[in-house]
């Protein structure tokens, strides 16, 4: 019965004719396309309409009604025939062929384990046959499904890949004289050719050998298939094109690299042609004589140059599809012509300049797609004339106008048809105007990203049919108004981050009953509705972050059933969480509650990506955690206990946990050695906690460990070298503990991706590896406040992440997407200027080294003045000896130098006068001479930068002497290299002041007799005076402690 209904079903497609049979057949492969993402854009009715609504389509002949009456008794003869049980077996000969092209196929799944010799092969899977004839008429082995998603397990991977077909093509498939559809699609033939023989196969009308992996050049013979109306050979790489009969070519995805000849056969009939995702250099100049082209798709090829004027000569197009390549064009006059022109698809096209009057001319578009370009200025009257425009968008240019001279054209004639419009990410500014309300089908509007500011206008109300309105990252400012809430229809609303200000009531939300995401975080509104109000929505996703929501926690949440992203963090709430909360976050996928004044134990967190309570006041042991949870952040708390319960769990594995993030916590007790079930982590921050111990060797199972934070806590012992493979680490803190040994040398062997090492404030000792100076990404080298000795290597040159100026190249190296618009960046807690401080958006940017407080000694080496792009250099409270380098003076970005504190002697180099960025200095109790080098930044300094030095000149008090020069004591006196002796006035003047002192006095005692007794006898007297005062206050402390004992 299954057979006869199919057939039942395609009569009408049989005898109806090439004007009618396949627009049905049309509509229903586009839907497909649809379903997978291929049109987007372009309803499948338009597309019908686009194909068949022509005059060579459409044109229909007079039907006389003696052939409408025979068209009706063969209907009614074949419906009765339907109505019956047929059984009709297939053709043997038939049967046997496909038996034989299953012998050259490999099926590792058994697909066609119902392909059995004596069954019926109309039974067979994949096989439909005729009802009336028994004729073998459809083959259908493409592989439907589309693969699982990239992160699915890989036992799913594989049972997929062995789900496809391959081997080779029997050519006993050409004794299927009837075949009309062959589809073997979405399989793995090896990188085969295309069999010859597939060209013999006169009644086919429908090819489909896309994603089966054949490569080489189509045959040519295939041409010949004259009644094939659908063929797609796409996503097959190495592919060369060959043109033939037919109504549609689908060619995308085939890695064609140049442009492709034509062969000689007619293919005048040629209506759609689909050349997408290749890598087409130019546009095939044979495109142009296809004059009855209804659609072209060229996407995503790469090409280059000016957009050929050819194009205008096409004047049947309805489609054009020209987007993501690399045109030069900055005009479009081409269009001039392509008056039937529906859909315009420009994204990404490299259009530059002013939005072209030309597209003002095309009278019957309907879509049209320009993002993604650098479009600056939208004349007015481009857009007036547009009045069957349904789906606009202009997003991501640099279109810097007022917004309402947009909206406004616009509305000129389009308030009846536009149903999208999309200008999102420009520099458009001013106020939205009240017409935006009269547009009464719209049901998209995207304006985030720019600067509009001024009130949502309350016109917003008068929009019934919308669905989706997006004004985030705006300057919107007052409040949301209440008409808001009378669209009944809105589905997603996102006003985040704006500055919107005010109260918001529960008018605001009266009728939005199918509200589903509401998006409004970073703005200055406040919601405190009655206690018992029940929402009228019930929504999957709430961004309420940074309103005022307190200090009661939300009780209408209780009431979002399908909730599975909340964030109302930074919202002043505080108390206990409800339990009726911690029942409906089992549902959750992304819970932000971060930074409120919550508090209470938390039991389990059942949630099942990201759960981020950062910045509270929760107390107990870590949280029995969910096993599919991805992010966990909770520092910041006073969370205690071990971690043992939590990651050593037998019961819950955190397998896919990908960040766990428990920095300022209180928790103690030893590091667990439990991380080989942990082997998805990326970010691993236990800092500033109690945790004692040694590093435990399990560690090395985090091979994906981008950031390992264990600085602040009490660990001890050396670092172990199974940390070694952690290669892909780029930041590495182990800072403030008390760790010993030597700095392992396989830190620079294995570590090769560091950006961030630090070491500081432990009890390593020893000489700094050679080795370190291979880390050529490393941009931060902390070693400070330890017990390391010898030089500072001169290889120190060869980090060549400190010689150039940082960039933003690497972004995407150091941030995590959490969820939709909402990142992780990897930061460090680093010591430069003189201060601690956290970077974490603008960590790339950050370049230091920092070895002081050691017992370095030697000179500086000459070769750090390479480290052009260094920012900070702190070598201070070492014992460096020597001149400070003249080329340190060429670290022109240098924002903090402290050589302070070491043995350094000669002059400051005048070099130093370049360093405009100087914001922390300080050579201090060094034993420098000579004068300050005149600069902006070295006289802006404090004087207790240059203290326990022998320097002159500004900022110091001491002024140089004339010549500008001051005494070099490590050259006994001798200044510059002059031998020419100076008298030092300071010490003469201290030899006078002593002879004059002492034999002013002594002499006249000495020489006079009378003065030597008046004198003695003096001194006798006051010694006496002494005695007495002395012998008093001791008899009375005597006699007050009689007292008391009494």
């Amino acid at each position: 019965m299954d057979h006869e209904k199919r057939f039942c079903g395609k009569f009408k497609l049989e005898i109806g004719g090439h004007k009618f049979s396949f627009k049905s057949w049309w509509l229903a492969y586009y839907e497909k396309l649809e379903s997978i993402g291929k049109l987007s854009s372009l309803r499948v009715d338009q597309l019908a309409n686009l194909c068949f609504v022509n005059d060579q389509y459409a044109t229909m002949k007079v039907v006389t009604i003696s052939l409408f009456v025979f068209l009706l008794v063969i209907a009614a003869t074949v419906i009765s025939f339907c109505d019956g049980n047929s059984n009709v077996l297939c053709i043997e000969s038939e049967g046997q062929a496909l038996l034989k092209f299953k012998q050259d196929l490999i099926d590792q799944s058994n697909r066609l384990s119902s392909w059995v010799e004596g069954e019926d092969c109309c039974e067979w899977v994949g096989v439909f046959c005729n009802n009336l004839t028994g004729h073998v008429k459809e083959l259908h082995l493409g592989l439907l499904s589309r693969g699982p998603d990239a992160d699915e397990p890989v036992a799913e991977w594989d049972a997929y890949l062995r789900s496809k077909l391959g081997g080779k093509i029997n050519p006993s498939l050409i004794e299927l004289k009837h075949i009309s559809f062959l589809d073997l699609s979405n399989n793995d033939f090896g990188s085969l050719t295309i069999p010859e023989f597939i060209g013999s196969m006169k009644s086919l009308t429908y090819l489909n050998l896309s994603l089966a992996n054949f490569q080489g050049e189509i045959p040519h013979n295939i041409g010949n298939l004259s009644k094939l109306l659908y063929l797609d050979l796409g996503h097959n790489p190495y592919l060369k094109l060959k043109l033939f009969n037919g109504f549609l070519l689908h060619l995308s995805r085939c890695s064609l690299n140049n442009d492709p000849s034509p062969v000689s056969v007619n293919y005048t009939s040629l209506a759609v042609l689909d050349l997408s995702r290749n890598t087409l250099s130019s546009v095939p100049t044979w495109i142009f004589s296809l004059r009855s082209l209804v659609s072209i798709d060229l996407r995503s090829n790469g090409v280059e140059g000016v957009i050929p004027n050819g194009f205008q000569n096409m004047s049947s197009l309805k489609f054009l599809d020209l987007s993501r390549n690399a045109f030069s064009s900055s005009t479009l006059s081409w269009l001039s012509n392509l008056n039937r022109l529906q859909f315009l698809g420009l994204s990404s096209a490299g259009l530059q300049g002013n939005f072209s009057s030309a597209i003002g001319n095309l009278s019957s578009l309907t879509h049209l797609d320009v993002s993604h370009n650098q479009l600056e200025i939208i004349e007015p009257k481009c857009l007036e004339s547009l009045c069957t425009m349904r789906e606009m968008d202009l997003s991501n240019n640099g279109i810097d106008q007022e917004v309402s001279e947009i909206i406004e054209s616009l509305s000129r004639c389009s308030l009846d048809r536009l149903e999208s419009l999309n200008i999102a990410s420009n520099k458009l500014s001013g106020h939205l105007p009240d017409q935006l309300g009269q547009f009464k089908i719209l049901a998209y509007l995207f304006l985030s990203r720019n600067s509009i500011s001024g009130p949502i206008p309350s016109s917003i109300g008068k929009l019934s049919s919308l669905k989706v309105l997006d004004v985030s990252y705006n300057r919107l400012n007052a409040t949301l108004p209440q008409s808001l809430g009378q669209l009944g229809n809105l589905e997603d609303l996102d006003v985040s981050y704006n500055v919107l200000e005010g109260n918001i009531s529960e008018t605001h939300f009266s009728n939005l009953t199918r509200l589903k995401f509401f998006w409004a975080s970073n703005n200055l509104l406040t919601f405190k509705p009655n206690p018992s109000w029940i929402p009228p929505f019930h929504c999957k996703s709430i961004g309420l972050g940074n309103w005022h929501l307190g200090p009661q926690f939300p009780q209408w949440l209780q009431f979002q059933k399908n909730l599975s992203f909340l964030d109302i963090s930074c919202a002043e709430i505080s108390g206990v969480i409800p339990t009726w909360f911690w029942n409906l976050s089992t549902q959750f996928e992304c819970l932000n509650l971060s930074h409120n004044q919550l508090g209470g134990e938390i039991s389990y967190l059942l949630m099942s990506s990201m759960v981020d309570l950062r910045s509270n006041q929760f107390t107990g042991p870590l949280p029995q955690a969910s096993s599919d949870l991805e992010y966990l952040f909770l520092t910041n708390n006073l969370i205690s206990g071990s971690l043992s319960n939590f990651l050593c769990n037998s019961q819950t594995k955190l397998e896919t946990l990908s960040i766990l993030d428990i920095e300022s916590n209180l928790l103690s007790g030893a590091i667990p050695d439990c991380w080989k079930i942990l082997g998805s982590l990326q970010v691993l921050n236990l800092g500033n906690n109690d945790l004692t111990g040694t590093i435990p060797i399990s560690l090395r199972y985090m091979v994906h460990i981008e950031l390992l934070n264990l600085r602040n806590n009490n660990l001890f012992g050396e670092v172990p070298s199974s940390l070694q493979h952690l290669n892909v680490t780029l930041i590495l803190d182990l800072s403030e503990n008390q760790l010993t040994g030597s700095i392992p040398a396989w830190i620079g062997d294995k570590l090769s991706k560091l950006v961030v090492l630090n070491l500081r404030s432990n009890n390593f000792q020893g000489y700094i590896p050679d080795q370190i100076c291979t880390l050529n990404s490393l941009q931060v080298l902390d070693l400070g406040y330890n017990n390391i000795s010898g030089a500072i290597p001169k290889c120190f040159s060869n980090l060549s992440a400190m010689a150039t100026k940082p960039s933003d190249q690497h972004l995407s190296y150091w941030a995590f997407e959490l969820d939709f618009d909402n990142l992780f960046y990897l930061g460090a807690l680093l010591v430069t200027r003189g201060r601690e401080d956290e970077y974490s958006t603008t960590l790339r940017l950050v370049t230091s080294i920092d070895l002081s407080v050691n017992s370095l000694t030697g000179e500086i080496p000459k070769e750090l003045g390479n480290l052009m792009g260094l920012r900070s250099l702190n070598l201070s409270k070492n014992l460096q000896t020597g001149k400070i380098p003249e080329n340190i003076g060429n670290m022109e970005v240098l924002e903090s130098l402290d050589l302070s504190i070491n043995r350094l002697h000669g002059e400051i180099p005048s070099s130093f006068s370049n360093l405009n960025f100087l914001n922390h200095f300080n050579l201090s109790y060094n034993n420098l001479t000579g004068q300050i080098p005149l600069g902006t930044q070295l006289q802006s300094f404090d004087r207790s930068s240059y203290i326990g030095n022998h320097l002159c000149g500004p900022p110091v008090t001491k002024n140089c002497s004339g010549n500008g020069e001051t005494p070099d004591f490590t050259n006994g006196g001798s200044s510059g290299g002059k031998k020419r002796s100076k008298v030092n006035w300071l010490y003469v003047s201290i030899v006078l002041g002593f002879v004059m002192g002492f034999w002013g006095v002594v002499a006249p005692l000495f020489f006079i007799r009378s003065w030597r007794f008046a004198y003695y006898q003096k001194l006798e007297q006051i010694g006496d005076k002494l005695y007495v005062f002395w012998a008093t206050i001791a008899l009375h402390v005597i006699y007050r402690k009689e007292i008391k004992l009494c």
